[in-house]
Formats: structure tokens, sequence, C-alpha cells
């Protein structure tokens, strides 16, 4: 079902492009070195930021995952922001750590329905969702995420402004920087070091 269409729909009207504006799309994993004979499950966040409008309304987003055959087992959206539900939809995991996409938003219609003050923008970067990642266990590998548009829209951030002056509110899409991050997966990280020691120490043996 898709109900962001609903969203959308009640927006898209009265919605105006930005230009000149900037924003950005960041993420952030929950731990950026795994032991996978211990852990078998992380976070990614996901964040959204701009310089324009004074609400977060709506975003669409998917990920692009390297080195994530045989590391990634499993990838679930487990959460999104509780002011852009009403917007969910969840295009589900690719495979090999790849996302098909995400999309989010809230209906804003002041002064009725005023933004969630959570999407507030101006105090650094707005949490927008969460995934889980299952590591495969024992895996060993080094997985570099990006974040992508989405197939599904091309527009990947909406946001508010209020604007008395101009007697009225605006909507305005914007087209992020994608943030990017980098997770080493090893079986046992302190033994590998001091595998890597001991590798090390008999070389130096042997050119004595």
């Amino acid at each position: 079902m898709r109900k962001n269409s609903i969203v959308l729909g009640a927006v898209a009207g009265i919605a105006s492009g930005a230009l000149g504006q900037s924003a950005s799309l960041s993420i952030v994993a929950s731990q950026t070195v795994v032991d996978s004979t211990v852990t078998t499950s992380i976070t990614l966040a996901v964040y959204g930021d701009a310089d324009l409008g004074t609400h977060i309304t709506g975003a669409w987003f998917g990920l692009s995952a390297t080195g994530g055959e045989g590391v990634v087992d499993d990838m679930v959206l487990s959460s999104v922001a509780p002011w852009g539900a009403l917007g969910e939809d969840d295009f589900g995991h690719a495979g090999d750590g790849n996302y098909n996409g995400v999309s989010m938003g809230q209906v804003v219609f002041p002064p009725f329905l005023p933004a969630d003050p959570a999407s507030a923008l101006g105090s650094g970067p707005v949490l927008l969702a969460n995934l889980r990642v299952t590591i495969a266990e024992g895996s060993l590998g080094l997985i570099d995420w990006s974040l992508v548009g989405s197939s599904n829209y091309h527009v990947v951030l909406e946001t508010f402004a209020s604007h008395p002056a101009h007697e009225g509110n605006y909507w305005q899409f914007a087209y992020p920087d994608f943030g990017s991050t980098s997770v080493r997966v090893v079986p046992a990280p302190s033994g590998l070091a001091l595998f890597g020691l001991g590798v090390l120490i008999v070389g130096r043996r042997r050119c004595v």
C-alpha cells in the first residue's frame, strides 16, 4: 500500500522547487568495526539537514553498498521518525547491503496541522530512519554504504517554511548531497591483531 502517495498528493499542489539552497543526507553506523563472532546486528541511522525551510516534511532515499556480498545477511527498516510515519513506505532489501528505498512524510497545514517539533531544522541534522543490518556470523570484509536517491522518486527531501511576509506557507524540494559510511567486519579483531603482531615478529627474526 502506498500511504506516502496520499501525503505527497496533499502537498504537491502547493509545493515549489528550491534553487540555490543546500541540503544533505548523512548516515551513521552504530559500530564502524564489528567482531562478527560476537555481533550479528548493527544499526544505520539516516539524518537529513537543510538550510531552506524550518522543518523536514518528507524524505525519500535508498542505500548502495559495496563489499556486502557474503557479509550482509539481511537489512530491514527498523523505524522511521514518528513524525514521518504517516507517509512511511518501505521498498525492502535488495541483497548484499543494498536497499531499494524508504519514503516518509508528514502532512502540514498551519495553523490546524503544524509541523512536528521533532522535524525542526536549525539545531543539527534531523533523524529520519533507522535500518537494522544483520551481519553473517564469522564473516570478514569492508562494507561501504552510500545514500542514493530512491528509484521510486526523483525528489529526495522536502522542507516546509512559513513566510508571513509573503502571506503564505511554502513547501520546497531539495536535492541533497549524499553521505556515506564504512563498516569493517572481522572475526575477533583482537585475535587478528595478535596474529598480525606475531607475523611481524617472525618476519623481523628472519631478517636478523
